[in-house]
């Protein structure tokens, strides 16, 4: 199987098992997806998560976080920069995610950043997509 959006699949594999009602959800590893991985986590959409070696990729096991009438923390997930479609920004055109309550991730000259610490470095790039 060729994978021609990698984000997209990661993505997709986070929203179907917070819709399944699922603890967990395995994806495979990228260094990309890893650092997705930590902001979602820094920013408290996900529980906890493993990265796991094998002789392969590895895979990243993320574990999701549900509220108190069990529905997944993480309401919505969009990919805004497709590969057929690149969307780039400034830094004074950083979208703002639902008023500031959910976040857009930022490929960056300074790395894989929120859209909240790349206002704080000053540096625009690539979103690649939106959590709330």
């Amino acid at each position: 199987m060729s994978m021609t959006d990698p984000i997209a699949d990661y993505l997709t594999r986070i929203r179907n098992a917070g819709k399944a009602k699922h603890r967990k959800v395995d994806i495979p590893a990228s260094k990309l997806k890893v650092e997705m991985t930590k902001i979602l986590h820094a920013y408290g959409f996900i529980q906890d998560y493993l990265v796991i070696k094998d002789n392969k990729q590895g895979i990243i096991r993320i574990y999701l976080k549900y509220d108190e009438d069990e529905n997944c923390v993480i309401q919505g997930l969009k990919r805004v920069s497709k590969p057929g479609q690149r969307r780039y920004v400034n830094v004074d055109k950083i979208p703002r995610v639902f008023n500031n309550l959910g976040i857009a991730i930022l490929s960056t000259s300074k790395g894989i950043l929120s859209d909240r610490d790349a206002r704080k470095l000053r540096v625009g790039g690539e979103v690649l997509c939106y959590v709330w």
